[in-house]
């Protein structure tokens, strides 16, 4: 009852000198360069975390909603990369990589396959359909900003 309970002491080492700092993975990966980047994607909820992502880290981001509008905007405009979900409504993710492939030419951006798909049948249609590389969600970040990161 009152005044029959416990008492606890605790103790702290004071700290001699602040720890360091360690670099986070993405600072260790390579200096990069701001990239302008397509994310075509249909869930609205994957589109907008992959978004606000990328924003934060200095990335200028447009998005599409499905496989045309992707298309109509890789027309309309140079990326430097396009983050492609392979199941999207109408036009699949497939189809809109051959698609840009035969109309941007030498100004095709860096296609990447972001998808639920990881097996090793889909990463061979993957690199079929003319993508550059393949990420499966929910992708580590770190891999994401490697690959916007290397040298075109």
């Amino acid at each position: 009852g009152p005044g029959q309970g416990s008492e606890f002491r605790v103790r702290l080492p004071l700290l001699t000198a602040a720890p360091a700092c360690p670099v986070s993975a993405v600072t260790a990966v390579a200096p990069w360069v701001a990239s302008k980047v397509l994310i075509v994607e249909d869930n609205a909820d994957v589109r907008s975390m992959l978004r606000t992502l990328l924003e934060l880290e200095g990335h200028n981001v447009q998005v599409a909603a499905d496989g045309s509008q992707g298309l109509e905007t890789l027309a309309r405009e140079p990326f430097d990369a396009a983050l492609i979900d392979i199941g999207l409504p109408g036009m699949d993710g497939y189809e809109l990589a051959r698609r840009a492939r035969s109309s941007c030419g030498q100004r095709c951006p860096r296609l990447v396959a972001l998808t639920g798909y990881g097996r090793a049948a889909d990463r061979a249609a993957v690199k079929a359909a003319g993508f550059d590389e393949h990420l499966v969600k929910p992708c580590d970040p770190d891999d994401l900003f490697r690959i916007l990161a290397k040298p075109r």
